[in-house]
């Protein structure tokens, strides 16, 4: 497990009756009085770790484990055959928005047999970012199905990996069978940029969302 240590800059120095707590660069910041709680989902090695990891403003905590022979036959890593490590709980950050809208960002392990975690991660949770490889899209389809049934609001970014085939956009729409008014949205999810885009892309939908229950 990777996690950043809670102990004070030079706290070291004061011995074990030292007082303890954040590093300066983990502290929410004041003016912070909105806390969203979103999701990273999508299926084995689309990217969610890299995503959380690139825009998250605090040192992510994730939970990779190096994948070993229990997992032959089990997992299905077609098309990531190159891949050494997984998650197996969950990975989290945190990203602000502006000065007092705060986004918590927790995403989900992609193996199936993982899967049962989903639903404390899902606690609570405003939206879902789902990620999708278009080498491998039917990985995609049960983890859509998923969240149609919680009814969690979701946009879907295409994370473009260097060798995946490029397809326009409504062409993916129609293959993920995604209604009309669900967000579909390029991301490179190396870069902090671009998946800050994709986040923004679900806080306007959230917000669209929202306004069209209160005219109803």
């Amino acid at each position: 497990m990777d996690y950043r240590s809670s102990e004070q800059p030079g706290s070291e120095q004061h011995g074990e009756g030292a007082v303890r707590g954040p590093r300066t660069e983990d502290v929410l910041p004041e003016t912070a009085t909105t806390a969203v709680k979103v999701v990273i989902v999508g299926g084995f090695g689309v990217g969610k770790t890299t995503f959380v990891g690139s825009v998250s403003e605090i040192r992510p905590l994730t939970t990779e484990e190096t994948m070993t022979q229990a997992g032959v036959g089990v997992d299905d890593t077609s098309g990531v055959d190159g891949k050494t490590s997984t998650t197996v709980a969950m990975d989290f950050g945190r990203i602000s928005i502006n000065h007092e809208l705060v986004l918590y960002l927790f995403g989900t392990p992609g193996q199936e047999r993982f899967w049962f975690l989903w639903r404390g991660l899902f606690e609570g949770a405003l939206g879902a970012v789902v990620l999708v490889d278009t080498r491998r899209l039917e990985v995609s389809f049960d983890v859509l199905g998923r969240l149609e049934e919680r009814r969690v609001p979701f946009v879907v970014a295409v994370n473009t990996f260097p060798d995946a085939p490029a397809y326009p956009l409504e062409d993916l729409r129609t293959a993920l069978d995604l209604p009309a008014s669900v967000p579909i949205v390029p991301v490179d999810a190396r870069e902090r940029g671009s998946s800050r885009d994709v986040l923004m892309t679900l806080m306007r939908y959230l917000q669209t969302l929202a306004m069209t229950q209160e005219a109803s």
